[in-house]
């Protein structure tokens, strides 16, 4: 097994030559900046593309860390990514190779200053659909090129071209789509790769590697194969020098069967070489229930009547009850997120007084499960396929309680809006749902993927609801639970600084000291 010391340079893993070839254009550089250069690759990004979790972190934790670093984002142009993000100023290009096109990069600057490096290449992203799925939901047949051009054009970024006038200290990878830079590398660079979802790892048939450029009759690239296929993820795992998780338990999960998702054994490796940390997402700052212009009405826990307005128009918007606590799930609707669980239990809400409403797309089959169980009690269920951020405030601040009965998770950020918004999480006690709920204090947790341990938790809310003043006090708690991205960075920082540190004994790069 290869160790990151041991990366091999891009000459020992692809083809002498490229297929594709495009020149390069030449621009004005960029005012140098003193302090250290991360280039933060992501597949999405809030306010551009977003598909999930992964989109939330990618726009905050940019922003977060650039009080202290020079961060800038490189993710792929897709066009609701160009309908949004306006202006977009080209740099130059890069290379192609192999089967991989080359591309243009273009530039653009988001309201809070974040700069965000676009990929142009309309033959792979200028697609309906989403970033990873067809309009039919099915994956892109090219992926592997798709995003192995990301990670190619991470590599090649980081080796500086002269048009771009910034050359990246330290690559900061985000999930499968970014994983596979660090075979592509041909300069020495500290890599952490953020593992956000493990169960998403990027897996493609074992001869694509020929068409990304690499080297598949080399013995290494054997490290690369999980399934007989070729994995992003695990290339990743294998090939950077640090990773991290999305919380502290997460990170102590994963190297255990089942949530380790068959890449556990690598995984405890890279956990006793002290190269695993768990890092917990933090939210951003504007989910705050005193001054969120969507809600219906603000409130905060010396008033809670905007809390009430907020209830009110949660069961006229959705036509649920207005009596008895209303429970929400806004998920997707996966397997993972314990879907059937909840279905399992709606009954039982309902039979004691209380009202559910759902909001999700997801698994076909589990949305067609939950319109059934709104047609069953239509009086007490709504659900609502698809997703609407401001629908989706509003549901925390009307809410009671959140259900989040997990099979796993690796961080969540469901409940900590759900707190913020004094709507007390009930969740299973995994993953970033440990370290962020405190059981009987800020929600209730419960063990086992199993209905009996979650009836019990959804009873042991009821019983608070009952209670006024405990009630208050909770949801008190609750809204001072949640810790900003502004904490939040603080150890990403500090991995950042000992990353640097590991890597001070290289010789720097003359390009690199030209900059300096």
């Amino acid at each position: 097994m290869a160790t990151p010391a041991a990366r091999p340079a891009l000459s020992h893993w692809t083809s002498a030559h490229s297929t594709h070839s495009a020149p390069q254009t030449h621009v004005a550089h960029e005012a140098a900046s003193p302090r250290q250069k991360v280039l933060f690759v992501t597949s999405e990004i809030a306010g551009l593309a977003k598909t999930g979790g992964l989109g939330d972190v990618a726009r905050a934790l940019p922003t977060a860390l650039s009080r202290r670093h020079d961060v800038r984002v490189l993710m792929p142009a897709y066009a609701e990514v160009l309908r949004r993000a306006q202006p977009v100023r080209v740099l130059g290009e890069l290379p192609g190779q192999a089967h991989i096109p080359p591309c243009r990069v273009g530039r653009t600057t988001l309201e809070d200053g974040l700069q965000v490096y676009l990929l142009l290449c309309p033959e792979l992203y200028q697609r309906s659909g989403n970033a990873y799925l067809d309009e039919h939901g099915r994956d892109w047949c090219d992926n592997h090129i798709r995003f192995g051009r990301l990670c190619l054009a991470a590599a090649q970024l980081t080796a500086g071209p002269n048009w771009l006038g910034w050359q990246p200290d330290l690559l900061h990878l985000n999930d499968w789509p970014s994983a596979l830079a660090p075979c592509f590398l041909s300069q020495p660079a500290p890599v952490l790769l953020t593992i956000h979802n493990l169960g998403y790892q990027g897996l493609f048939h074992a001869a694509s590697g020929v068409d990304l450029g690499l080297d598949v009759e080399q013995p290494a690239y054997q490290d690369l194969l999980h399934h007989q296929s070729l994995c992003f993820l695990k290339a990743g795992i294998v090939h950077a020098d640090r990773l991290s998780t999305v919380s502290q338990t997460y990170a102590e999960e994963i190297v255990r069967p089942g949530i380790g998702c068959g890449l556990e054994e690598i995984l405890a490796v890279r956990l006793h070489e002290g190269r695993l940390t768990g890092i917990t997402n933090g939210i951003d700052p504007h989910w705050d229930a005193a001054t969120d212009p969507a809600l219906p009405g603000n409130f905060h826990p010396g008033d809670w009547r905007g809390k009430a307005l907020s209830r009110r128009y949660a069961s006229e918007k959705y036509d649920v009850r207005a009596d008895g606590p209303l429970f929400v799930v806004i998920s997707r609707l996966a397997e993972q997120k314990g879907i059937d669980l909840t279905e399992q239990v709606a009954g039982h809400i309902v039979a004691h007084g209380g009202n559910l409403v759902v909001m999700g797309q997801g698994e076909p089959a589990l949305e067609q499960r939950m319109c059934q169980l709104q047609q069953r009690h239509p009086a007490q269920i709504a659900v609502h396929i698809g997703f609407d951020e401001i629908e989706a405030r509003r549901l925390f601040a009307g809410s009671d309680f959140l259900l989040m009965p997990s099979r796993y998770e690796p961080c969540g950020l469901s409940q900590m809006y759900a707190q913020r918004f004094a709507s007390l999480p009930i969740a299973r006690r995994t993953g970033g749902l440990v370290d962020t709920i405190t059981d009987g204090a800020t929600g209730f947790l419960f063990d086992d993927a199993a209905a009996g341990g979650y009836q019990a938790a959804i009873d042991r809310a009821f019983s608070v609801y009952q209670c006024p003043r405990r009630l208050r006090q909770m949801r008190r708690q609750a809204m001072r639970a949640p810790r900003s991205w502004h904490h939040a960075a603080e150890p990403y920082h500090r991995l950042y600084q000992q990353l640097l540190h590991d890597y001070g004994a290289l010789p720097v790069p003359a390009a690199r000291q030209a900059q300096a």
